[in-house]
């Protein structure tokens, strides 16, 4: 193993190993190996206290939120619409009424494209998204110009997986109506400097959305310092469960926007003749809601909420040192995107294999990866690759762990070149 200077761990409160003891998914062994999970831009895992409040749940106070006079309905409906409270705070909106439940960043894309945005967008009228997007915050946007005749213009980006600034004023036009961008790339790592887009585009009166799904989970995010539009993120990526997300939207742009999806709890008043919305967040979220998530994921926000969680992203930026420079001296390996702030992502190729080969070989070895174009086809045209290895950290994740991911990609390149 090659020994790696110049990388200190930071000595403080915060212990990985300790950390790791939350988590019972990382006890386990895959293949005769202990596992260790390198996919966590996908999806995190959930320490046992998100684990069980689902459990708590289910077992002592199941019930339909909002729509009930019994002591369970009233016990769900306070947890349920405490979480509001709870993601207001954690991302600092300035009211807990910008909070809109939603099932994740995809599904909170789609609102904004089916309320929002045809309003905004017109015909002839352009849209401003960047390379770097991920197919949910690419799709959308498509759809909505095919329905209403618009298009869209990218912001390039360069070969070290930044977005070129000086080419994003470039495509301010008459025609510009939306920017939406993401804050970090999940494929890259790429953190973007985006309060500065941001302010950009309120300089010619053009809202901004952005796809926080990659950034909340490793940084505080601040709406009201970022002065964003719309922001979005998932729930599955930041310790919660799956098909939980939140919506963030400035109150004078939810307050105009009309309802995604109608049915019950998002109304005032019904009749044959006419019928009147709820006041926002209600507004856009109809039915029953999924309950038991949403609260386990308040739990989550608990947890990353916690003074400690400022060391563990630091101890994420270690991580990512760490292994860059571990991985950098494999031969043939290289990385795909060395921006200058990123996020714990290592996405890389190594010269005449098959990514998808070295991804099954190294789940041999117990290690989970991603391969593939990780739902950004754009960024791997740019590149001109089919796909990468992307190996993604969180504060749980080990040094040690890394040395093993080093370990088996040396092995996979003896085996593979053969």
């Amino acid at each position: 193993m090659p020994e790696i200077r110049n990388t200190k761990m930071p000595s403080n409160s915060f212990n990985p190993t300790i950390a790791r003891m939350d988590f019972p998914i990382l006890s386990q062994i895959v293949h005769g190996k202990p596992l260790i999970y390198f996919d966590n831009a996908a999806s995190s895992q959930k320490p046992v206290q998100v684990i069980n409040a689902l459990s708590v749940y289910y077992s002592t106070y199941h019930s339909n939120v909002h729509r009930g006079v019994h002591h369970l309905s009233g016990l769900a409906s306070n947890a349920y619409d405490s979480v509001r409270i709870k993601t207001q705070k954690y991302i600092n909106s300035e009211s807990e009424k910008e909070i809109v439940f939603v099932r994740g960043t995809t599904e909170g894309i789609n609102l904004i494209t089916n309320t929002f945005g045809t309003q905004q967008v017109k015909e002839g009228d352009e849209i401003i998204l960047s390379e770097m997007e991920h197919h949910s915050n690419i799709v959308p946007w498509q759809i909505l110009c095919d329905k209403q005749k618009a298009s869209i213009r990218v912001i390039p980006m360069n070969e070290d997986g930044e977005l070129i600034y000086e080419e994003y004023i470039k495509l301010f036009n008459a025609k510009t109506k939306l920017v939406a961008m993401t804050y970090v790339s999940n494929s890259l790592g790429t953190i973007n400097p985006i309060k500065q887009f941001i302010d950009f585009a309120h300089k010619h009166n053009v809202p901004v959305i952005i796809d926080a799904a990659q950034a909340v989970p490793h940084m505080q995010v601040d709406v009201q310092a970022l002065n964003c539009d719309f922001l979005a993120f998932s729930g599955h990526k930041m310790l919660g469960p799956t098909g939980t997300g939140i919506l963030y939207g400035k109150l004078v742009h939810l307050e105009s926007m009309p309802p995604f999806h109608g049915g019950g709890d998002m109304i005032a008043s019904v009749s044959f003749e006419k019928t009147t919305y709820a006041d926002v967040p209600s507004k856009f979220e109809a039915g029953t809601p999924n309950i038991a998530d949403v609260i386990a994921f308040g739990v989550a926000l608990d947890y990353m909420s916690r003074p400690v969680m400022k060391e563990a992203f630091e101890y994420e930026e270690n991580l990512l040192n760490y292994g860059t420079k571990l991985l950098e001296q494999i031969p043939g390996l290289r990385i795909i995107g060395t921006a200058y702030q990123k996020t714990p992502v290592l996405s890389f190729v190594i010269e005449g294999l098959n990514a998808l080969d070295v991804g099954m070989y190294l789940d041999t070895r117990g290690i989970a990866v991603r391969t593939g174009q990780h739902c950004t086809e754009p960024v791997m045209k740019y590149f001109g690759i089919p796909g990468t290895i992307r190996a993604s950290f969180m504060f749980y994740n080990l040094k040690d762990e890394i040395d093993q991911l080093y370990i088996g990609l040396i092995e996979s390149i003896k085996l593979l070149r053969k």
